[in-house]
């Protein structure tokens, strides 16, 4: 059973309902269905398996990771309980006493010889391969949670340990705060482990505290964002932004000025921009690792007030907060017998990590950080706004780019969807998941990514088929050239190895542009082997049952498709060819999409058989998206009116291509100049 907000107040919250009452209910909601699970108070919150393959443990998973299983439900799910337990000192979940069963399983899992203790640091590294130094482990990540959650119920936790107890928790921290970590986000974890020891009156060596403080720095790449190894994603926003504002409150102002005011500046200047990446329901898009995660990457907007010097709108922050709550928790299949499933929405295997277990989904628990901030603070008594939505006004989508992360956010105000096209990816050659969470052209926030078909074609993606060599390549990596006179500029390249010259790499030029319900594609082909077939594929359509009819104007064809979604709603989506393809066709495909078992693509054709003949380059195509009884006109369907090419044969192999809109604009594509200025 999904979760319904009792008497939803529209007058404070006018486009959710939802107050912090609400929120509490929810985290009640969330935790009913996790401890259902926990039939006594020596029971560890461990939920019900339906996927045994890829999270551990498994057939392949090391003694010392079994025990951080239960960690990670412990440690996740006290996300969620905390901030109720200081709410509600005397809670009780399922039969089950909250502050009592939190005091005793985080003291449980620190003491050596408990069948619970999930083991330190300094265990499991004796047991570790001497030959390898850097040792990181799972218990690391939750350690950070753990600590969270001991400041936020301080009096009701923390406070009730006798100093022995304290002293043992603390030398459980203190193991992993010093210890190995991945030179990445989690970098954070160890940070707010020091920070929490200092805050308790324990000594903390400040130079390793430092060490990671200005390497986590040292990751910035400007507009607000962070990078995460190769990657940008909602790491940045639920690791680097929601930690470092705790970090600046708890240590940083006292200790370290210059960094935490760097800190505080980096999180102000995500403000600025973030809440774009949001739809006009405050959506969360399926974008990047961990999707599991769902609404957690509303977490930086209650993070933001942790500072001394916060910029978040309170009003816009509670709107997509609980926008992006009720996007998951108003749906039944998001819960597997009452806990999170491994999926965006149900379950859905081709998106989850070997890193997660059953219980990971639960660090979704950070959304729910926002009941620390007190009842008469601004994020709960604010009224609703809905930012830039309230501004646009018919036709108009607002595009922000952002160089720094090579992000470009394109928001639609006729269909009330969030578009995003990425750059600065580099993915392993055969990283299928990489690829789908990373390297599509584009994510939408109504309809998430699609796994390939059986057929090997892929949704929101361009793949080679080369017969004579019984080959297909799929996009691996996409770079960044930026955006000139409102059109986005990248490259994808095909099955790219750094140990190859990208001579020998078959690349695409993308030159794309927004238009109100969609995005306009006018790439350029630059292949080394022919023959090829070439195929580039629309969004997954989730819509079981949907229908679709070929409409003609001219040389342009288009295939238009309306058909029901999971919420009942009609759903249209058009594809529409310009120039440089063969044709289209629509394939049905079962278990590939997160939102429906079944779901319809629409793909673009076209074939190139000659190796160096002069033939056309340029693949000119758009896709558009929308909601309600009213279809497509015409007129939507066909946006281009003529398009003009600099060679007489209208290949577009060298010189700019003008589109033409019906709407009277004109976009120049014009790849002059891309070879000097990409950026990964």
């Amino acid at each position: 059973m999904h979760f319904t907000p009792e008497n939803p107040d529209y007058l404070l919250s006018p486009y959710t309902g939802l107050t912090r009452k609400h929120w509490i209910d929810a985290g009640k909601y969330i935790l009913e269905g996790v401890f259902r699970h926990v039939p006594t108070m020596d029971s560890p919150v461990l939920v019900p398996r339906y996927e045994t393959e890829i999270t551990y443990p498994n057939s392949r998973t090391p003694a010392w990771k079994v025990q951080a299983e239960y960690f990670e439900g412990l440690a996740r799910s006290f996300f969620i309980a905390a901030p109720l337990i200081a709410i509600e000192p005397d809670l009780e979940i399922a039969g089950i006493p909250l502050k009592e069963y939190y005091r005793d399983h985080i003291l449980r899992s620190c003491t050596p010889g408990d069948e619970q203790y999930v083991l330190s640091y300094s265990d499991m590294d004796r047991e570790a391969e001497p030959s390898f130094t850097l040792h990181t482990y799972q218990q690391t990540v939750e350690t950070c949670a753990v600590v969270i959650g001991l400041v936020t119920a301080r009096k009701e936790i923390w406070d009730a340990y006798s100093q022995e107890e304290k002293d043992r928790i603390a030398a459980f921290i203190r193991d992993y705060a010093q210890g190995t970590t991945a030179t990445q986000n989690w970098r954070l974890f160890n940070m707010l482990d020091l920070a929490f020891l200092s805050m308790m009156g324990y000594e903390i060596d400040r130079d390793v505290m430092r060490e990671h403080a200005q390497a986590i720095l040292a990751y910035y790449a400007d507009d607000g964002w962070y990078r995460d190894g190769h990657s940008f994603d909602y790491y940045s926003a639920w690791a680097f932004q929601v930690y470092a504002p705790i970090w600046c409150r708890w240590y940083g102002y006292e200790n370290e000025a210059y960094l935490a005011a760097e800190f505080e500046k980096n999180s102000n200047e995500l403000m600025k921009t973030y809440d774009r990446l949001f739809d006009q329901r405050g959506h969360v898009t399926m974008w990047g690792r961990s999707s599991i995660y769902r609404n957690a990457a509303t977490a930086p907007f209650a993070a933001d007030f942790n500072l001394r010097n916060p910029s978040c709108n309170p009003g816009l922050a509670r709107r997509i907060a609980s926008g992006a709550l009720l996007q998951f928790f108003s749906r039944d299949d998001i819960l597997y017998e009452g806990a999170p499933v491994l999926g965006f929405y149900g379950p859905f295997t081709p998106m989850i990590q070997g890193y997660s277990c059953a219980e990971s989904p639960l660090w979704l628990g950070k959304a729910f950080l926002c009941l620390e901030l007190p009842e008469d603070h601004p994020f709960w008594t604010a009224k609703e706004e809905n930012g830039v939505w309230d501004t646009l006004g018919d036709g108009e989508t607002l595009e922000t780019v952002l160089d720094g992360p090579g992000l470009a956010i394109a928001d639609h105000h006729d269909n009330g969807t969030m578009e995003l096209r990425t750059g600065k990816v580099i993915r392993r050659v055969g990283d299928s998941n990489g690829r789908w969470c990373y390297a599509k052209l584009s994510y939408s926030s109504r309809y998430p990514w699609e796994s390939d078909l059986p057929s090997g074609l892929s949704a929101a993606s361009y793949v080679l088929k080369e017969p004579d060599i019984s080959k297909t390549e799929q996009i691996s990596s996409i770079l960044w050239s930026g955006m000139r006179k409102n059109v986005l500029y990248r490259r994808a390249l095909f099955g790219y190895d750094t140990s190859s010259d990208l001579h020998w790499t078959s690349a695409i030029d993308l030159a794309d542009f927004a238009v109100p319900e969609g995005l306009v594609r006018a790439d350029r082909i630059r292949l080394f082997h022919k023959p090829v077939d070439i195929y580039l594929g629309s969004y997954g359509f989730p819509c079981p049952d949907a229908k679709y009819s070929i409409r003609r104007r001219g040389n342009f064809q288009a295939v238009v498709m309306t058909g029901h979604g999971s919420d009942g709603k009609v759903r249209h989506m058009a594809m529409t060819v310009f120039a440089g393809w063969d044709d289209l066709a629509v394939e049905r495909s079962a278990g590939t999409n997160p939102d429906t078992a079944e779901s319809f693509i629409i793909f673009a054709h076209a074939s190139r058989k000659r190796v160096f003949g002069y033939d056309p380059y340029m693949l000119i195509s758009q896709v558009l998206t929308k909601e309600g009884e009213e279809g497509f006109s015409d007129d939507e369907v066909f946006c281009i009116s003529s398009i003009d090419f600099c060679d007489k044969e209208k290949c577009g192999g060298y010189g700019p291509v003008t589109i033409h809109m019906n709407s009277g604009k004109s976009r120049i594509i014009d790849f002059s100049g891309i070879e000097g200025h990409l950026m990964m």
